[in-house]
């Protein structure tokens, strides 16, 4: 008989483990990284033109850009309401994706008004 409640103890805290997996869903996962690269490419561009107006120009721009970008991030945080886990698989997602591919759109847009 102690074999037995052994095993079910066993069995009780594998199954706990098997719960305490995060699952994910593919297309929810797909969707929250496209909001991530539609909001960082839009607000670059927006950064951009502002950025060209005003007249940044060298390192003030870039410097520009870095603070558009961290304020995309907490922004993001602010709207998955800081539980990122919920939401995407590391904190790399809201942090940096999008990044390189939204400086290339801010510098494009910063250089067209000028």
């Amino acid at each position: 008989m102690a074999g037995h409640n052994d095993s079910s103890v066993s069995e009780k805290k594998s199954s706990q483990a098997v719960d305490d997996l995060p699952t994910f869903s593919a297309e929810n996962m797909q969707n929250n990284m496209k909001v991530i690269y539609y909001s960082r490419t839009f607000l670059s561009i927006i950064g951009g033109v502002i950025a060209g107006i005003l007249g940044f120009t060298g390192f003030a721009g870039f410097i520009f850009y870095f603070l558009i970008m961290a304020i995309t991030s907490v922004g993001l945080m602010a709207k998955a309401k800081f539980s990122v886990h919920s939401y995407f698989d590391s904190w790399n997602r809201i942090i940096l994706d999008g990044f390189l591919g939204g400086l290339l759109s801010f510098v494009l847009f910063w250089t067209y008004p000028s």
